[in-house]
């Protein structure tokens, strides 16, 4: 039994299989399901799947920083909200502006400016307006710019934390995302110490690969010690490519965050 609610997203895990069916799969193995992007997708399949939806893209595209772009992001969220109440799903993942195919920011920033940050938070605040009315919460992530995501503007944990405390709602929080932290920042027990107040779901993988916990540098079980000695009980999710098999790299994952994971022969000897 886990202290933590676990989730893991279906577009990086059993590829072999279609999208529902990986939906279906990760479900029957007692995990709840994340999705990006739900254009595209048959959400009549995904409905009928029986899973219990914990997260999804929360918009089609736009900017948090210029006024276009923030229509953008904010009409699309609203198209956004119709679908997670289709789905059931109660939090909705937003960025600083919109990212390609190859994960690359549409609207890229080579400074940002203290009128980017003004409207940053008004457009977040906008949000948190939408989810209120709707009952339900949009996360902002952090990303890496170093290696996944170069040119992302309010990128690094610490613009995150910043703009979700400024605007002071429980309908924004943050989606903590330790993968891109690592790689971004690092002191990952500070830093999830430092978030926890404003944090709706954290994220996790490991480095170098984004694969699952236990196949890189990161030691997930002092992660996952530090999240209970601090009282957190919400959604940690597997946000990683499997290293081989998916449903071993499942249970890699469940391993560390059900308290298991501190035990001799866990972690990097799996």
């Amino acid at each position: 039994m886990s202290d933590f609610r676990l989730a893991v997203c279906a577009e990086m895990v059993f590829l072999e299989l279609p999208f529902v069916e990986r939906v279906r799969t990760i479900a029957g193995l007692g995990f709840d399901v994340e999705m990006w992007e739900w254009a595209g997708k048959n959400l009549d399949e995904v409905e009928r799947a029986g899973a219990t939806i914990s997260s999804m893209t929360g918009y089609l595209g736009g900017t948090l920083a210029d006024a276009d772009g923030a229509e953008e992001l904010l009409k699309t969220a609203r198209m956004s909200l119709d679908v997670a109440e289709r789905l059931g799903c109660p939090r909705l993942n937003v960025h600083g502006t919109g990212l390609d195919e190859r994960g690359l920011p549409v609207v890229p920033a080579g400074e940002v400016t203290p009128a980017m940050w003004l409207t940053a938070a008004r457009t977040l605040e906008r949000l948190a307006e939408l989810g209120e009315r709707a009952g339900r919460v949009f996360t902002l992530e952090n990303l890496n710019t170093a290696v996944d995501h170069p040119g992302t503007p309010f990128a690094r944990a610490a613009d995150t934390i910043a703009l979700v405390e400024a605007v002071g709602s429980p309908f924004v929080r943050l989606n903590l995302d330790l993968y891109h932290a690592q790689i971004g920042e690092g002191d990952l027990v500070r830093l999830v110490e430092r978030a926890l107040p404003f944090v709706g779901e954290i994220q996790v993988a490991d480095v170098p690969n984004r694969t699952e916990p236990g196949t890189g540098e990161i030691h997930y079980p002092a992660v996952a010690a530090a999240l209970r000695r601090r009282g957190y009980r919400g959604v940690v999710a597997l946000e990683a490519w499997a290293s081989g098999d998916s449903t071993v790299a499942l249970e890699r994952f469940r391993s560390v965050f059900s308290g298991n994971g501190d035990q001799p022969g866990n972690g990097q000897g799996w």
